[in-house]
């Protein structure tokens, strides 16, 4: 899979860095426009809804100014700001969509060194072993694509780290990733969904098919892996759809990820953000505000209901422990 981009709004700072260098070399036959701030870019800010998908055409490139660690008490410790925010796909249910508005695009930050520096102090600083979560504002392995980030920063943190990094991903693309020297400390998770959800609400991801390959590839090379159900979607059809994907994961998952992998479940949040966003962009597209199903949950989002995530998290339950019983169930939020 390749990434293309029609134009880089960079920061001047930004070339100051290797990384920036690299970048201003890779892309040198793409317009160059300069801008005063990766947080605030005028033109983009005052676009239309409708213009969400020619804004994921852009690569924006900076300096990341802010390096707060939020606490985590899911696979991680520590949800990190890292070397990216934003994304190239258009996933219809996005939650940096709620951060980002029609902004989400993807944006580099060249600083990697200095944030990199961050975490392996911080892990050693600990009383014990902690893990970081280094992929919740992007998905790196799609950002390695451009960057290489992420075998530079698997590399360094198995030499001088204590503890774990770990990153979800949607991409398939982890060749680079697998003769590294990880020394069991990456934890790699992929998240799956049917693949018909893949294909309409998923846009410009990996396809099940990769994504299970990726994961068993992963797992082959040493890395402590995770299965990501996620966003679960309540379409009228889901049980059917769902009860297919698990059964597609117990044919086609290795030995290994069912023995030695784990399992996280996330219901599906929406927002008013979202839908606006959607009408717009994607008219034609699959309706995901299911007024029926769901409800208000605060500043703008929806959730389903209490009895409809009864019902599902129950259904999913019961057949992961029939098809995959080997493989255990962190949390189903």
């Amino acid at each position: 899979m390749e990434l293309h981009f029609d134009a880089v709004y960079y920061e001047p700072a930004a070339l100051n860095y290797p990384l920036g260098k690299m970048l201003r070399e890779k892309y040198a036959q793409l317009p160059w426009i300069e801008i005063e701030n990766h947080n605030r870019i005028p033109e983009f800010t005052s676009s239309e809804n409708k213009e969400f998908a020619r804004l994921k055409s852009h690569l924006i490139v900076g300096v990341r100014k802010t390096h707060k660690y939020v606490p985590n008490h899911k696979v991680s410790d520590w949800l990190v700001p890292y070397t990216s925010s934003g994304c190239r796909a258009m996933c219809l249910y996005c939650y940096l969509v709620c951060t980002y508005n029609k902004c989400a695009y993807l944006r580099l930050f060249v600083n990697r060194e200095e944030m990199l520096d961050k975490i392996i102090r911080k892990s050693h600083e600990a009383p014990a072993p902690q893990t970081f979560e280094i992929g919740s504002n992007s998905d790196l392995v799609l950002e390695n694509m451009v960057t290489g980030n992420l075998v530079y920063t698997i590399e360094r943190f198995a030499r001088e780290g204590r503890g774990h990094l770990t990153f979800p991903t949607k991409f398939d693309a982890i060749e680079p990733l697998l003769g590294l020297d990880h020394r069991g400390r990456v934890i790699f998770r992929m998240s799956v969904n049917p693949e018909d959800v893949i294909r309409r609400v998923e846009i410009g991801t990996s396809p099940l098919s990769g994504r299970i390959r990726a994961l068993n590839d992963m797992a082959e090379a040493g890395y402590r892996v995770g299965l990501l159900i996620a966003p679960v979607i309540l379409l009228p059809d889901w049980q059917s759809l769902y009860g297919e994907l698990i059964d597609i994961l117990s044919a086609k998952l290795s030995e290994k990820v069912r023995r030695e992998g784990f399992i996280e479940i996330i219901l599906m949040t929406y927002s008013y953000v979202h839908n606006a966003i959607n009408t717009e962009a994607f008219p034609n597209a699959v309706n995901l505000l299911d007024r029926e199903k769901m409800t208000g949950r605060g500043r703008g989002k929806y959730w389903y209901k209490n009895e409809e995530r009864a019902q599902a998290k129950a259904f999913l339950r019961e057949k992961l422990a029939r098809s995959l019983p080997e493989t255990p169930i962190l949390y189903c939020v």
